[in-house]
C-alpha cells in the first residue's frame, strides 16, 4: 500500500468522529521504483494531509521529508519533489495493520491490501 492511499483512508467505525490518520504498524516495507511525475505531484501536493504524511513516512523508516508542509514555491524544488515522490508513490506497506486513531481497533494489512471490512458490531 502507497502512502498516497494511505493519506486518503480512514476508520468508518460506528460512533468514530476523528478516524484519521490511521497510525501505521509496519512488519515489512517495499520499495518499488515509479516514474517521477514533476506536474502529478504538484498537483497532489494540496490534496495531501502533510503532518499524516510525515509521520507515516516516519513509521517506513524515511525522515526525509521535511515536519512542516513547504510553502508552494518550494513545491517547484526538483530536491524537494524527488523526496516527495519517494514518500508518496515509492514506499509500500507490505504486511502490517492500520490503527484507529480513536478506538485503537487494527486493521491488517497483507501483500500490500488494507483489509477495511467492519465487523457487524462496528457498522
Amino acid at each position: 500500500m502507497r502512502l498516497l492511499t494511505h493519506n486518503m483512508l480512514s476508520s468508518n467505525i460506528r460512533g468514530v468522529t476523528n478516524g484519521i490518520p490511521l497510525r501505521i504498524e509496519a512488519e515489512k516495507v517495499i520499495e518499488k521504483q515509479v516514474g517521477f511525475n514533476p506536474d502529478f505531484l504538484k498537483n497532489m501536493f494540496s490534496k495531501i494531509e502533510w503532518k499524516a504524511l510525515v509521520d507515516a513516512s516516519r513509521s517506513l523508516g524515511y525522515s526525509e521529508l521535511p515536519e512542516e508542509a513547504p510553502e508552494s514555491s518550494s513545491v517547484e524544488s526538483e530536491e524537494f519533489l524527488r523526496k516527495f515522490h519517494h514518500a508518496l508513490l515509492e514506499l509500500h506497506l507490505d504486511e502490517g495493520a492500520l490503527v484507529c486513531p480513536e478506538t485503537g481497533r487494527k486493521f491488517p494489512v497483507n501483500k500490500g491490501i488494507p483489509n477495511m471490512l467492519l465487523h457487524e458490531d462496528e457498522v
